[in-house]
């Protein structure tokens, strides 16, 4: 397992920030962000989503478990999705189940997990994981690939 740590001060740094997760990541497609409430793992996605060509809003999908965004902005071409999906509300892997995350996870797009402790058995071996440590204002990311 190959790992990146990266320490984060400020948001003016999240563009580089999700450029080298994105390069780090290489090919994989399903990322699982852990940490506690606060420490910035909405924040990371909205970045890595910009950074990956998407202008869609960007909101955290707590109640609607799954938000969906597009990448390209030329409606010429065919539009990638990117799904965004947080798990804090849901008790059960069951719910995680009637949503459909067995689909998200073995699909050809981008899907990033936060609060992905209730489906781990079901994650994939080649993802990437990341965890967020907050530390003042400094935000502390240790990030995994296989």
């Amino acid at each position: 397992m190959k790992n990146l740590e990266i320490s984060v001060l400020s948001v003016d740094e999240l563009p580089n920030v999700a450029r080298s997760i994105l390069k780090f990541a290489e090919d994989k497609k399903v990322f699982a962000l852990y940490g506690d409430m606060g420490a910035g793992k909405t924040t990371l996605i909205k970045e890595i989503c910009k950074q990956l060509g998407s202008a869609d809003s960007f909101s955290s999908p707590t109640y609607s478990i799954v938000n969906e965004y597009l990448m390209n902005e030329d409606e010429s071409k065919i539009r990638d999705k990117i799904y965004h999906i947080d798990l804090y509300r849901l008790k059960k892997i069951e719910e995680a189940i009637e949503v459909g995350i067995e689909d998200y996870l073995t699909g050809e797009s981008y899907c990033f997990i936060e609060w992905p402790e209730l489906v781990e058995r079901l994650l994939p071996d080649d993802i990437v994981k990341i965890e967020m440590k907050p530390d003042g204002n400094l935000r502390n990311l240790s990030i995994f690939r296989n």
